[in-house]
């Protein structure tokens, strides 16, 4: 069972589990568990995806209940016309906040993308952060006495392939859990010392325009349990009052981020 954030006659919005695939995809082919295929069976109907969460990202997921309703959320999602708000925990100390404005250069898959170019020229990409909060403890990890975090707050402006985890990589400071574009010493002592056995990105508030209503829908996703034991030990329990927190099972938070 999958929390639902939001349901009406035209959306559905639930809180996706690290781990979980979004749909089947044939590059994972022995995969059994996906988000549309559970929340189609869960609410008894058909779901249209409207976007997508990386494998190992939690948060936010929006769905429409009929094609139509999917296109003007796609819509939405094309034109920019929403807010996305993200939390993530990175290594090291950040403070203050900023925009960064790097192209990006597109990443390709070695089978899903293999007719596509590889010259393409880098593509706009722009990001909004702010340090919300910061610790250091005193667990060594490579050639540092002390092990040093910061809780950060992102806004992407566009949605490129990987962009919230290249962009905090340009700024040197990676998200813990990143296999990809991370510190693998960073991240095996993160899960070593304080549980962080997962990406540690999540999205946790989706702002847009009820494509039907026109009304103003705010949707916001809880913490899971390796996100609060975190801030716990880390004393950032109270630095995000807005953010629920919530119980997912064990079989959800699948340890798929540091592989």
């Amino acid at each position: 069972m999958l929390e639902i954030i939001y349901q009406d006659e035209w959306l559905v919005a639930v809180n996706k589990p690290a781990g979980w695939l979004v749909h089947r995809s044939w590059l994972d082919r022995h995969e059994k568990v996906f988000v549309m295929q559970t929340v189609r069976d869960q609410i008894g109907q058909h779901v249209f995806t409207v976007h997508r969460l990386d494998r190992p990202t939690s948060g936010v997921l929006l769905m429409g209940l009929s094609s139509e309703v999917g296109r003007l959320l796609s819509q939405q999602f094309e034109q920019h016309q929403l807010q996305k708000r993200y939390h993530a925990v990175v290594r090291g100390w950040l403070e203050g906040e900023a925009t960064l404005d790097y192209p990006l250069t597109e990443e390709l898959d070695k089978i899903a993308d293999k007719f596509s170019n590889p010259e393409k020229a880098p593509q706009s990409a722009v990001t909004h952060w702010r340090a919300v909060a910061t610790a250091e403890l005193p667990v060594p990890v490579s050639r540092y006495e002390t092990s040093r975090y910061t809780l950060v707050e992102l806004l992407p402006e566009t949605g490129r392939k990987h962009q919230l985890r290249r962009h905090m990589t340009h700024l040197r400071h990676p998200i813990i859990g990143d296999s990809a574009h991370g510190d693998l010493r960073q991240n095996r002592s993160a899960a070593a010392n304080f549980g962080m056995r997962r990406l540690m990105l999540h999205a946790s508030e989706l702002s847009l325009t009820h494509p039907v209503t026109g009304e103003p829908l705010l949707l916001r996703a809880g913490l899971d349990s390796i996100w609060q034991e975190m801030m716990v030990q880390f004393g950032w329990q109270d630095v995000l009052p807005e953010v629920p927190r919530v119980e997912f099972t064990a079989a959800s938070l699948q340890d798929s981020s540091l592989t």
